[in-house]
Parts: C-alpha cells; structure tokens; sequence
C-alpha cells in the first residue's frame, strides 16, 4: 500500500514527486516535528520553522528520541545502522526561528495554531517569499482549505495535508482538494504522502474533513455521557475499547489530541454546519479554561 510510486507523467512548471527534494514545515510543536520526521526519514532535507527558540529545542530532542526507537525497530542488531540511520535523518533537519530560512523548498506544510487569520497571514507572507514552485500545504484539522488560502495567488498549488499525531505512528494522510488545486499538484502532494510512508485518501474541502466529521459527533457525545454522569471516564472508555473494538477510548483520545484542539475543532465544525451535535460542552470549556488540556499539560480528563 505505502510503495512509493513515481509520477507517470512530466509535468511542466510543476514539483513532481522527483523534484520535492527539500521541504519546510513551519511550526514546532508535536504535529510539526512529526511531520519534520517522517520527512527526513524518507529522504528529505527539512527545514523546521518556529517563532518560539523553546518549542524547536524540545522538537529536536522529540524527534532525536523517536528516531532512535525507529532505528532500534528497524536494525536492532545493528548499533552500527542504528547510530547511522539517526545521525542521517537527524542531519536532515534544520531549525530556524526565521521564515525566510524555509521558504526555498520545493513544499512548505504549515502546521500551526488553529486559527483562521493567523493561517491566512502566514500562507501571504508565504505566497510572496516562496519561488512559483513552491507547493503550499496546511495542516489543518477543520478549517477550510479554501478559506485558509482566499488571499494568496498560488491556488493551483495549494491543498490540506492533514496528518493524525502522532504523526511517525499514524499511518493516515488526508489529501483535501481546494478549489483550484491543479491536478499535478494533487497528484505530487498524493505521492509525496506515499513516500513519506503514509496510507493517502482523498477528501474536498468540506468541514471536518472526513476524520474529524465522523470522529467529532462520537467524541462530543462522549464528553456529554461523562459531564451527566452517565458513566464514569473509564468506563466509557473500556465500553469503547472492549465493546467496539478501538485501540483507544473516547476520552483518553480527546486527552491525547487536547482539549483545546478538540473545542477549537467542534466550533469549526458548529460553525460550518450548524449541526447541534457540534454545540459547546460546559465540562470541555471548564478543563479548557483552566488549562487542563489533557497530556500535554499534565491533566484533562485524566491526570497524567
């Protein structure tokens, strides 16, 4: 499923699978430094962009640490391939706080803050400073693709790269078509997927993708069974595991994505789709407002 398979065409003008030798993911958190990763662990050359000294140093010592558990799996009698395979991906990587650093590649995926504008400045300034072969990418989890790219004048080459953290383990990719993403670019931004070892599907710009629209009723409600006092968390979530077979329960994935990504995600969709099964849950914007955000801060549903 995952063989890489080259381009069965040339394309003029275009970044075909052979011509993405060097791409940028700008932002340094979990789903950036995943993406970072998988990246150079195919092959890549990566620029890794963040604003914040801080994130890109804990990135670094996130993706060292994963890297060696990947070359363990991959040559465990071999310490000789093992210090090999992560001396070369990890040389791959470069870190800046600077954008203009990571705007000569062949692909920028952005992965930042859920936020329409902040998106929207970014892929500008991005548009601007990145040479016309630049292929632009967003990460996002909910917005809309056509509305994170409205102001930029590559819209040809712009599309969603949605990837599922942890990104080294989740073997998903959503691919989403904007309004006016070319065919070629579609079809490089596929195969790069692939090469980078990833399951690609397809999806239109619609709200929520398809993971997060199905994903976002299950969970909601979920929420809502423990704020009444239906079950108790671990109950709901062994019910789930045990009685419809998920790897992982409900609660316990709410906690590990975080809880505000989840509420900033259920907004999106409420307000895309006006569906009450999207509507604000008072126990989600307690833990939010408190800072309880599930395993990044130590404590959400659970603690940690």
């Amino acid at each position: 499923m995952n063989k890489i398979i080259g381009l069965t065409r040339n394309f003029s003008n275009t970044t075909s699978l052979n011509a993405i030798k060097t791409v940028t993911v700008v932002g340094g958190g979990l789903m950036g430094s995943g993406i970072a990763q998988v990246a150079a662990q195919a092959g890549l050359n990566v620029n890794l962009i963040d604003l914040k000294p801080e994130l890109l140093e804990n990135a670094q010592k996130s993706i060292q640490n994963n890297l060696q558990r990947v070359a363990r799996k991959l040559h465990k009698d071999s310490p000789a391939q093992i210090e090999a395979f992560v001396k070369d991906a990890s040389q791959r990587i470069k870190v800046s706080t600077n954008l203009e650093d990571g705007v000569q590649a062949d692909l920028v995926v952005e992965a930042i803050v859920e936020k329409l504008d902040v998106k929207q400045e970014l892929f500008n300034k991005l548009d601007q400073l990145c040479p016309e072969h630049t292929i632009l990418a967003s990460n996002t989890s909910s917005i809309s693709i056509n509305e994170i790219g409205a102001g930029i004048k590559r819209k040809s080459k712009f599309g969603g790269l949605h990837f599922f953290n942890p990104v080294p383990v989740m073997r998903l990719l959503e691919v989403i078509k904007s309004e006016q993403i070319s065919e070629e670019t579609y079809q490089a931004m596929m195969e790069w997927g692939k090469s980078v070892g990833k399951t690609c599907i397809t999806c239109k710009d619609t709200p929520g993708f398809v993971v997060n629209r199905l994903l976002g009723p299950y969970s909601a409600e979920a929420m809502r069974m423990y704020e009444r006092g239906d079950a108790s968390a671990q109950d709901i979530d062994i019910a789930m595991k045990l009685g419809a077979g998920y790897p992982m329960g409900p609660l316990e994935l709410a906690d590990f994505t975080g809880l505000d990504t989840k509420k900033a995600i259920l907004a999106v969709m409420l307000d895309k789709t006006g569906d009450p099964v999207f509507r604000e849950i008072q126990l989600l914007n307690r833990l939010v407002s408190e800072g309880k955000l599930g395993r990044k801060s130590g404590q959400g549903i659970y603690e940690y």
